[in-house]
């Protein structure tokens, strides 16, 4: 297999493009929370298609990767990403991540220093520091844990079957983002905007303020209404700020 070979199945693996658009002059590229999918960046890469090249980042252990072993830990995540993304041609680029798709995402942006914006939802700042444990929880633990956060299906959390098969995959992503830390000095070159719900199990409003540590440039955070999947109940709101970072990096 040659290089360019490798590098292309390497990029089908980890990103869905489920609106092409590789002719737009900048790029959104999405990161999941624990237990999520690309899919769940789906209606995100339809409101945008028209004006930015979608990536949704697919990681093992899930969907049609499922068969593939769960990566447990943040920093081989981001260096398998850094891999797949360092390659692509260059452009403009704004990363959304999601809880620990916000960690991920700026391990990523991080380890590629060209990212033009960093947009960290529903997360606490990296160097922030908490004693979560979910990942050694039994199943049971495991499910009233989403139960909590309300960020999975009814559909997936009503089908036993289901849950079971989804559960390794859930259990190592929270093992990946319980085990993580971040130096404190590490910091991103571009502008990170922060969005949170006030009443965040997973955050509060002192930790998002936080991330202002970790960049040499600006830090804007928006406080919403909710917990921490408050951006599925102010989803307007959201791409509001997606499309601000798009536009200031050149979007039309």
């Amino acid at each position: 297999m040659s290089a360019t070979t490798s590098v292309a199945s390497a990029s089908t693996a980890w990103l869905r493009r489920y609106h092409p658009g590789p002719e737009r002059p900048v790029r959104l590229v999405c990161f999941p929370h624990a237990g999520g999918s690309a899919s769940f960046f789906h209606p995100a890469s339809a409101r945008f298609a028209d004006t930015a090249e979608v990536l949704a980042v697919q990681y093992p252990g899930r969907q049609d990767r499922r068969r593939e072993p769960c990566i447990d830990d943040i920093a081989v995540l981001a260096d398998r990403l850094a891999a797949v993304l360092r390659p692509l041609p260059s452009k403009p680029t704004v990363y959304f991540g999601h809880s620990m798709g916000a960690v991920l995402a700026f391990e990523t942006a991080w380890r590629l220093g060209d990212v033009g914006h960093l947009i960290a939802s529903g997360r606490r700042a990296p160097s922030t520091v908490r004693s979560e444990s979910v990942h050694r929880l039994d199943d049971d633990g495991v499910i009233a844990e989403l139960k909590l956060l309300n960020g999975t299906s009814t559909a997936v959390l009503s089908d036993d079957e289901i849950l079971r098969m989804a559960l390794p995959a859930i259990r190592g992503d929270y093992r990946a983002i319980e085990t993580y830390t971040c130096p404190p000095e590490r910091a991103v070159s571009c502008p990170i905007t922060v969005l949170t719900g006030d009443s965040d199990p997973k955050t509060t409003e002192e930790e998002a303020r936080a991330w202002s540590r970790h960049t040499d440039s600006t830090c804007t955070v928006r406080v919403f209404p909710g917990g921490h999947f408050f951006l599925t109940e102010h989803l307007p709101e959201v791409n509001t700020e997606i499309a601000a970072a798009l536009r200031a990096l050149g979007a039309p």
